[in-house]
């Protein structure tokens, strides 16, 4: 939907930062986990590459990257293959206020929440040592990877009522019509 002479219509300021969100986490699932996936040698790299800097430095706080094991390879695949596109979607959809807007944000948080809870529990069965120190522990593997927890949960919830108080607007305007 666009406004005036061909204008993007006014977004509200949480809008706009969920732009940002969607955006920021698209290109990180589509650009930083897709080289992750598509690159199986990157730790052998000895030519600086930066995405391979970036995962040689993520190894530290869990090695089964650097080890690529075959359950976050897979988690990493999804992401950067289905959520990194959606999300991108996610941008235009609110841009643009296309009606698929909170149930495209849901179907997308839920995913990466799911992926989240895998990658956080086959840790924990495999015994959660993967760290190279604590402080790597906490930096990249709790405090960096939290925020795909935080986030995507704060969107559902949002979602959720905006899409829950659109049914009984709905119902007014079917009785109204009648």
């Amino acid at each position: 939907m666009r406004g005036d002479r061909g204008r993007l219509p006014k977004l509200q300021k949480i809008d706009r930062l969920l732009m940002c969100w969607w955006l920021f986490t698209g290109l990180t699932h589509m650009v930083l986990e897709g080289y992750f996936v598509f690159s199986p040698e990157f730790y052998k790299e000895k030519t600086p590459n930066y995405l391979a800097e970036v995962w040689k430095e993520y190894s530290k706080g869990d090695s089964r990257y650097a080890a690529r094991e075959s359950g976050v390879v897979a988690i990493e695949g999804i992401t950067a293959v289905l959520e990194g596109p959606a999300s991108l979607l996610a941008v235009y959809a609110i841009a643009t206020k296309q009606p698929y807007s909170y149930i495209l944000q849901v179907v997308i948080s839920l995913g990466q929440l799911y992926g989240t809870a895998v990658y956080f529990i086959t840790s924990l069965l495999d015994g959660d040592n993967f760290a190279a120190s604590m402080d790597y522990y906490y930096a990249y593997y709790i405090f960096a990877n939290g925020w795909w927890v935080v986030i995507p949960t704060l969107i559902v919830i949002r979602c959720w009522r905006k899409i829950c108080a659109a049914f009984p607007i709905q119902e007014k305007r079917k009785t109204k019509t009648r």
